[in-house]
């Protein structure tokens, strides 16, 4: 099961955690402060062409899921289901309004640390996205939060934390565990958001191991996510208080 644990991370968020470190390094040895420096979440891949970027955002979105897909194999193949981490749609009433009070509290608390943080220069300048113009960026930004959502909690939440117990270790070990990872595959965006990721994963961990669910989780890390990814195309440059 370890090495299952490890094979899983290594092919998902583990890769970008080692990612996020090497990119922070250079963050560290560039000659620009880090809040004048940038960090691009989801940038055009042929500005010129846009069919083809829309073809290179699709197959982004599309592969990111194939990690998930093998967790829940994997479940299945254990005798059990992606019901065992509360990864299904028993609960569409309460997964629906936690998941939203959950977006509402961290996304509040997680644009404090970025703007605090930022103007003590302790995080790169975070742009969400740079599509603009065409008719399909507002859905593809959308596909990319929920890719987001899924992805991270099913694997650093239920999955990660689900094998652990069954590793031996204890559930506040293993929230630690993950909300650790969660911090270091953000830490390219800085240092403020390397701790305010972490905060979030000790709530997200908090609530998992109280209700078993966590579809709650990726409904509020979807919402988050299209809030800042279809918010930043209308409001940054418009707000003065928003970095950019």
């Amino acid at each position: 099961m370890r090495w299952e644990v490890l094979c899983v991370l290594a092919l998902s968020l583990g890769a970008a955690a080692v990612s996020a470190v090497i990119s922070f390094l250079g963050v560290l040895t560039s000659p620009e402060s880090m809040a004048d420096q940038t960090a691009n979440l989801i940038r055009s891949r042929a500005e010129d062409r846009p069919w083809l970027d829309l073809s290179f955002q699709l197959y982004a979105v599309v592969f990111a899921f194939a990690p998930v897909a093998l967790v829940v194999y994997l479940l299945h193949r254990g005798g059990e289901s992606a019901r065992t981490v509360g990864f299904d749609l028993r609960r569409p009433g309460f997964d629906l309004g936690s998941g939203l009070a959950l977006a509402a509290l961290i996304g509040t608390g997680g644009l404090v640390v970025y703007l605090v943080s930022w103007q003590l220069g302790l995080t790169r300048t975070i742009v969400p996205s740079t599509l603009d113009g065409n008719w399909w960026d507002t859905p593809v930004l959308v596909l990319q939060a929920l890719k987001n959502g899924v992805l991270e909690e099913v694997i650093v939440v239920g999955y990660l934390l689900h094998r652990l117990g069954q590793m031996g270790w204890s559930p506040w070990k293993a929230v630690v565990a993950s909300s650790v990872l969660r911090a270091f595959y953000h830490l390219y965006q800085g240092v403020g958001m390397f701790f305010g990721n972490l905060v979030m994963g000790l709530v997200f961990g908090w609530f998992y191991l109280r209700y078993g669910r966590v579809m709650p989780l990726v409904v509020a890390h979807t919402v988050i996510d299209v809030v800042a990814f279809v918010g930043a195309v209308y409001l940054i440059g418009r707000i003065d208080w928003l970095p950019v």
